[in-house]
């Protein structure tokens, strides 16, 4: 039995090296149960034949009862999109060397012993959706913890998961986590397993949730795998076979596993779950000659996508559409949008220029004879999409406006002085930086102004074009919205795999809102670069503590920055204030597996009048 239980999980994708004790366990109360059930029958027919009384009157038998194939949920269960009366459940059950369809029975209880259940239905998982399955639950009451389970025809019952719908009207504090760039292979999921065990009472995660490079030493984040975390299938995932095995060997993780079972989630995807630095057209990690057409690829990106994930599809003619809205009382709304896949041109820095694109920015960023910057048609997501934000931004009533977003939204500029440097002489780094603080320091204090401040003879130039950063215009015409909307608002951000708690300004640099731009889960960040030790440059802390928040760093806009640990952030919000905490493991280190999480640092934004309050920073 062991052993075509292990074939089944092969076959779904699962190592059965990583299946949990639990789950074996299930295997085997199941193979009790249904023995037990067959002995019973046994003996009640024996008794019936052998029954008293008149010996020639026929006795009737009960027809052979063929017994039901077990299923096994080998990851777990799992909630999502919570509204303010319904939730998403989610499950993967399958059964052993079958393809057969799978009749679950789900149930949705307020407490732990299903006393009181308030809800339940009955669903299949089939071969066509992965056997995975997922049920909209409907009629719950606002702001209420409840407790779910699957079980299938044999009796074989689910993990026990909890979850939770959004307040409504209301609302006291709202506390939760924040995650983005699991890379499997490049660490533990320490990130999540700390997350299950603090008071968060919702996931979010802006992308990333899975990465599509296969197991090549060469590719990205298998140059030091810890414990065997191998990624499969061993190639770049492209068929709807691999992304399907690249969920299941992600969801085999007992730790990620634990957190879906612990509160509902809020996702969105970002590139890699489809293809490295994606946009409408393509990716950077996309050879049509080799890996087929991009648009059937990126079309079984996201049919898996949706399959997997807990989230509720908008549209269920489009599954490329997923930008929605989220009402959690009267604290503040959550849009998470999509800028990546839905509406993205192509990169500045995608196109194989010697300059890294810098020269098709600068170009596209400066007006022409008729004040209007060439770039400004150029899109990070569609212009219905941005219609949608800006328009739901403007209608909602709630204190904050939370963006749920992939990429880095604030100006990342640093000083040409610096990158021409790295550029050619890497060596003199540590030198530039030092003379361009110092002239920071000195015009801080009143001293004289340093020509390295001249923004005309020294310009700000962003680092990473694949961000906010190469869609200028689209991003100031929405932050112009919003400031003339005198919305209060907070980015989410991930991608960057480095931690940063930054303003959003406008190209004038007038202040509209804040970025809480969260670390990897696992994926290395500047550290793997050798630039670690950055930080301190990045946000001024190099000039001490009196400097952090004060814009004396590399970049203006940035107050607080970790280029060397993994971790997420644990928001905590009210409508007097936001609160940020960067939760880091073991320092950085997520090849080891055991870890301890200690928060870094903690920003706190006041609600004003006019917005956001000046950033504390402890």
């Amino acid at each position: 039995m062991f052993k075509k239980f292990n074939q089944h999980l092969l076959h779904s994708g699962t190592d059965p090296r990583e299946v949990s004790n639990g789950q074996r366990r299930d295997f085997l109360d199941f193979l009790l149960k249904s023995s037990a059930s067959a002995a019973a029958v046994a003996m009640t027919g024996s008794l019936a034949a052998c029954g008293g009384g008149d010996v020639s009157s026929p006795v009737a038998v009960p027809a052979p009862v063929t017994p039901v194939a077990p299923a096994v949920f080998a990851f777990g269960v799992a909630s999502g999109d919570p509204l303010a009366d319904s939730v998403m459940l989610w499950t993967h059950a399958k059964i052993a060397a079958s393809t057969a369809d799978v009749s679950l029975t789900w149930e949705v209880a307020t407490d732990t012993a299903f006393t009181s259940i308030v809800r339940s239905g009955t669903l299949l998982t089939t071969e066509a959706s992965s056997f995975t399955a997922k049920v909209d639950v409907k009629g719950l009451t606002a702001g209420s913890t409840y407790f779910y389970r699957f079980r299938d025809a044999a009796g074989v019952v689910s993990t026990v998961g909890t979850t939770r719908t959004l307040p409504a009207g209301t609302a006291v504090s709202v506390k939760f986590a924040v995650f983005s760039c699991a890379l499997y292979s490049e660490g533990y999921f320490h990130a999540y397993d700390s997350a299950a065990k603090s008071d968060a009472q919702y996931a979010i995660h802006v992308g990333d949730y899975i990465y599509e490079y296969g197991s090549d030493p060469l590719k990205f984040g298998n140059s030091s795998i810890p414990g065997g975390r191998v990624t499969s299938p061993a190639n770049d995932i492209v068929t709807m076979n691999d992304y399907r095995t690249r969920y299941a060997l992600y969801r085999s993780d007992l730790n990620l596993q634990a957190l879906h079972a612990k509160m509902p989630w809020i996702t969105v995807w970002d590139d890699h779950e489809f293809a490295n630095n994606s946009y409408v057209n393509g990716a950077e990690n996309h050879n049509s000659a080799t890996q087929g057409d991009w648009v059937t690829r990126k079309n079984i990106a996201a049919k898996v996508y949706h399959e997997w994930m807990p989230i509720r599809t908008p549209d269920v003619n489009n599954l490329l559409k997923i930008y929605r809205r989220f009402d959690f009382g009267n604290v503040f709304t959550l849009h998470m949008v999509d800028t990546r896949i839905e509406g993205r041109d192509r990169q500045y820095d995608n196109f194989g220029d010697a300059d890294g694109g810098i020269g098709r920015y600068l170009a596209g960023i400066t007006p022409n004879a008729g004040g209007i910057r060439p770039d400004a048609s150029r899109q990070i997501m569609s212009s219905e999409q941005q219609n949608w934000l800006t328009s739901g931004i403007g209608a909602s009533t709630a204190t904050w406006q939370f963006l749920g977003n992939q990429d880095i939204m604030a100006r990342m500029w640093f000083p040409a002085s610096v990158l021409q440097v790295q550029a050619t002489n890497p060596a003199g780094v540590p030198a530039a930086i030092s003379a361009y603080l110092t002239a920071k320091a000195t015009r801080a204090g009143g001293g004289a102004v340093s020509p390295l401040l001249n923004t005309a003879v020294n310009p700000l130039l962003p680092y990473n074009l694949d961000s906010w950063d190469g869609y200028p215009s689209q991003r100031e015409a929405i932050l112009q919205t919003v400031k003339t909307q005198g919305k209060r608002l907070v980015a989410l951000s991930g991608d960057s795999h480095n931690g940063w708690f930054t303003n959003l300004t406008t190209l004038a640099g007038v202040k509209v809102g804040v970025e809480f731009a969260g670390t990897s889960v696992t994926a290395p960040g500047f550290e793997s670069a050798g630039l670690g030790t950055l930080a301190s440059s990045i946000d001024g802390s190099a000039l001490g503590a009196t400097a952090v928040g004060a814009g004396l760093g590399l970049i203006d806009d940035v107050a607080y920055c970790d280029t060397i640990r993994r971790g997420y952030l644990l928001m905590t919000v009210t409508a007097a204030q936001v609160k940020g905490e960067y939760v880091f493991l073991n320092d950085g280190d997520v090849k080891k597996t055991t870890y301890t999480a200690a928060v870094g640092r903690t920003v706190s934004i006041a609600a004003t009048a006019s917005g956001t309050g000046t950033p504390v920073i402890t």
